[in-house]
């Protein structure tokens, strides 16, 4: 066989097959993209709803989705966005999403807030790189149920660590650092959030 067809046999073979692969890719994305969008959206509500302590452990993907639109609106204040939950045309409480510094990453999730802004309802972590089995404990349930019905009356120092001193939730035992981040965290965005409704503009 003449060289330039030794050569020119594999380059046809090869844009052949990276083409095939590039339109299977490309019809892929455009057949899941709508359900990863619906995927997205149906975490970060689920989210909201967690940190307001609401049952969702009860309800399906469509009720949730549901109870979201129905009870929950979107705002905004100084570029920040934050949700009210509403029952029966009456406030039940406020979400914001907080981003700080973690270990390792960044740290961000959803702050509940009661309407009088007196008590933290409750706390979820959506996104963090925090060390699996370590820090990365900040996912689970037993952490993070901690954090209901904080009062936050005195925003000097809304979290303390150490039930047993005193303290109002228990650090991660191995994860001081990743414990530490989280409660400055919270320390730091509450009383700004606080601050922040106070403004003119901000929609009860």
């Amino acid at each position: 066989m003449p060289k330039k067809k030794r050569i020119f046999y594999p380059v046809v073979f090869m844009v052949i097959v990276t083409a095939f692969f590039t339109f299977l890719l490309a019809f892929l994305n455009e057949q899941t993209y709508e359900r990863i969008d619906e995927q997205r959206a149906l975490e970060f509500q689920t989210s909201v709803l967690y940190a307001l302590d609401l049952p969702i452990e009860t309800m399906t993907e469509k009720e949730i989705i549901s109870f979201f639109n129905n009870n929950v609106e979107e705002k905004t204040i100084n570029d920040r966005n934050y949700y009210i939950y509403s029952e029966n045309g009456t406030t039940q409480g406020y979400v914001f999403q907080f981003i700080g510094d973690g270990l390792w990453g960044t740290i961000s999730g959803h702050i509940a807030l009661d309407p009088n802004f007196t008590q933290l309802l409750g706390v979820n972590f959506t996104d963090h790189s925090e060390t699996p089995g370590l820090g990365g404990r900040i996912d689970e349930i037993e952490f993070k149920e901690q954090f209901r019905n904080i009062s936050i009356e005195d925003t000097e120092q809304i979290i303390e660590y150490g039930t047993a001193s005193g303290g109002n939730v228990d650090a991660i035992s191995g994860a001081t650092s990743t414990s530490t981040a989280v409660r400055n965290i919270l320390n730091n965005e509450i009383p700004d959030i606080i601050e922040l409704t106070q403004k003119e503009g901000f929609d009860e």
